[in-house]
């Protein structure tokens, strides 16, 4: 057997292994970003612990910060985690409806509809984000953009007075109790017909 033929397979056999090792620390990586996920839904991020994450993953706290030495690092795959289950709505594609209610009612229903299916996390986190500077910094980089594009797009000629109140029918409050006794497409009517007579 020549050297270089014991060499080529010796190689391959390393380059296995640490596929094997790579997707391994992928899958603990993976569940330890879901076990973080399921308690920022649950609980709230502020209100989550290293250790009940850890636990919850099913890992040592040593192979946590392993993954994710820094906080921010966690919330960022987390944050991506909820946007990739679920992708909040874009409202660029509203730009073909003219201004005006017809656009503003299709554009809350996307919106509506997202926060109804994912109300308990999004509660959660917007009161964490209240007091939680890491919360807060996640919800201006993943919910933030998106809520000024509706308000730019959805807001498109109207007065004043109209988009201050749009402004109030994008905020997740105001669906939130607008959902007590109607459904996302009965409240994206609703509010479009007063943010448009407004």
């Amino acid at each position: 057997m020549s050297s270089s033929g014991a060499h080529t397979r010796a190689a391959t056999k390393r380059e296995y292994r640490l596929g094997r090792r790579a997707e391994k620390q992928e899958a603990t990586r993976r569940r330890i970003v879901e076990a973080a996920f399921d308690l920022h839904s649950t609980v709230g991020p502020a209100r989550t612990t290293v250790s009940q994450i850890a636990e919850r993953a099913g890992v040592q706290r040593h192979t946590y910060y392993a993954h994710f030495p820094q906080e921010r690092d966690l919330f960022l795959a987390c944050s991506g985690l909820a946007l990739e289950r679920d992708p909040l709505p874009r409202f660029d594609a509203l730009k073909s409806v003219l201004p005006g209610r017809e656009r503003v009612r299709r554009g809350l229903e996307d919106l509506y509809g997202w926060y109804s299916r994912n109300a308990r996390q999004a509660a959660c986190v917007l009161r964490d984000a209240e007091d939680h500077a890491l919360t807060r910094e996640m919800v201006q980089l993943r919910l933030a953009p998106v809520l000024e594009q509706a308000a730019s797009v959805l807001g498109e000629a109207l007065e004043q007075r109209s988009r201050a109140l749009l402004g109030v029918a994008l905020d997740f409050a105001c669906w939130r109790t607008l959902a007590r006794s109607v459904d996302a497409k009965e409240a994206a009517e609703l509010m479009s017909d007063a943010v448009v007579k407004a």
